[in-house]
């Protein structure tokens, strides 16, 4: 898990209340309910008209991850190929079925499941690619969703406030509560910018962020399964699959493959 996200939106609302605090005003004034069912209750009303049905469940769907965040290490993930690439050299590829067993990962089944059927390297190519494809493809959609509704809050806020200064408008004689009244006015827009850029713009660059990096895994997997698939040597595929990955995870991942490299030879080496 990673809770950049839930710690983010934590430290930005607190600044807010900090703000507030320090100023010495009272909280309660800009937690209004009518402000707030407005700003929230029509930016995703408008979310939902914006696209289907089917695009406000993808998002939906696509929340708990976003604050979830789970990130897999490039390091394992090529860990995990190279053993297989170890055990489909010792035991042959119809090992793979017994390791697709064993594996949760989706994706990484399926592929191994193709290599054990015999599928051609070229067709499960095709398939592994159009399958991270279908993949990027949701987890756009969870991501617009969710900027959409960043860009329709703050007008919709401003919207909650012209109707609370219409009704303002309306009481000009009463002069001792056009404060309060302007001032409750104005929660609206304040609401609007800070569930903007407080909760719908940092979800949806969230989703991206993450389909980025898992993308980046299919892509480690797929051309690991395929090198297992047509025989390569392990260690030289690990050293292949740790230059496809950005400069600081490949100096990591190094480190930690040269480790047990001190106490005992590499397991090809000393088969042969």
């Amino acid at each position: 898990m990673d809770p950049a996200t839930i710690i983010g939106i934590v430290l930005a609302f607190g600044a807010v209340v900090a703000m507030v605090t320090m100023e010495g005003a009272h909280l309660s004034a800009l937690l209004l309910p009518a402000p707030m069912v407005l700003v929230f209750g029509a930016t995703i009303a408008v979310g939902i008209a914006s696209g289907t049905i089917k695009d406000f469940l993808t998002a939906v769907k696509a929340l708990p991850r976003a604050l979830r965040g789970k990130v897999e290490p490039p390091q394992q993930v090529i860990d995990q190929v190279v053993g297989l690439a170890e055990k489909a050299r010792a035991n042959g590829l119809l090992a793979m079925e017994q390791e697709a067993d064993s594996v949760d990962d989706p994706f990484l089944k399926r592929a191994l499941q193709n290599i054990a059927d015999g599928t051609d390297g070229d067709e499960l190519r095709v398939l592994l690619e159009d399958e991270i494809a279908t993949r990027s493809k949701k987890d756009r959609v969870a991501a617009k969703f969710f900027s959409a509704m960043g860009g329709y809050a703050p007008t919709i806020g401003i919207i909650g406030t012209v109707v609370s200064l219409t009704h303002v408008l309306e009481n000009l004689a009463e002069p001792g509560e056009l404060g309060p009244m302007i001032a409750s006015a104005f929660v609206a827009t304040l609401w609007g910018l800070l569930s903007a850029n407080f909760l719908w713009l940092p979800l949806g660059a969230r989703l991206r962020r993450l389909s980025e990096l898992d993308v980046e895994r299919m892509t480690l997997l797929m051309e690991g399964v395929l090198a297992v698939q047509s025989g390569s040597q392990p260690r030289l595929l690990g050293e292949r699959l740790r230059a496809m990955v950005p400069d600081g995870d490949a100096e990591k991942g190094t480190a930690k493959a040269a480790k047990p490299a001190r106490g005992s030879k590499d397991p090809v080496e000393e088969a042969a």
